[in-house]
């Protein structure tokens, strides 16, 4: 991770793992085309109206979760790593309103291949940057697995 701009008000850590009914490929997919991403990334009844990704090392990633009640939760990112249909690694700064960083988390995404079905994992690490990121921490469970919930529903679609 970068050097917080801030001092850490506190960290997270949360490892996630499922398995899909579907390849690798497709699921790796589900997480690198913006169009795709936008359709399931945030916990339930969140939308992404924003959703850019350069999914490449060093390339730039951009999305406006926007909650139910109208709130956009912005954030950037970055692309460490891209290993086709094995592996993502990015880095991620939850903003507030005026680009301030409230978050920073490092997320390791590996894709395993069981024979035609994926087993995912979600390795996620972060460090609060204000004075709200304790709260924010405290639902990073819950929102990962609501976007995961998600995903495999879409999954499912394809």
């Amino acid at each position: 991770m970068t050097a917080p701009a801030t001092k850490p008000t506190a960290t997270r850590d949360v490892v996630m793992n499922r398995v899909f009914d579907a390849p690798p490929d497709l699921v790796f997919r589900m997480w690198t085309d913006p169009k795709h991403m936008a359709k399931w990334w945030g916990p339930h009844g969140f939308t992404n109206p924003v959703c850019e990704m350069d999914v490449r090392p060093g390339g730039a990633m951009r999305i406006d979760m926007t909650g139910p009640d109208g709130t956009v939760y912005p954030f950037v990112g970055t692309f460490r790593e891209v290993v086709a249909g094995k592996r993502l690694v990015f880095m991620a700064t939850a903003q507030d309103h005026d680009g301030n960083p409230l978050l920073e988390s490092l997320t390791t995404v590996t894709f395993e291949d069981l024979g035609g079905k994926t087993r995912l994992t979600v390795d996620a690490r972060a460090v609060g940057l204000a004075p709200i990121a304790p709260q924010m921490l405290a639902g990073m469970e819950a929102g990962w697995t609501q976007s995961l919930e998600r995903l495999e529903t879409l999954v499912a679609q394809q």
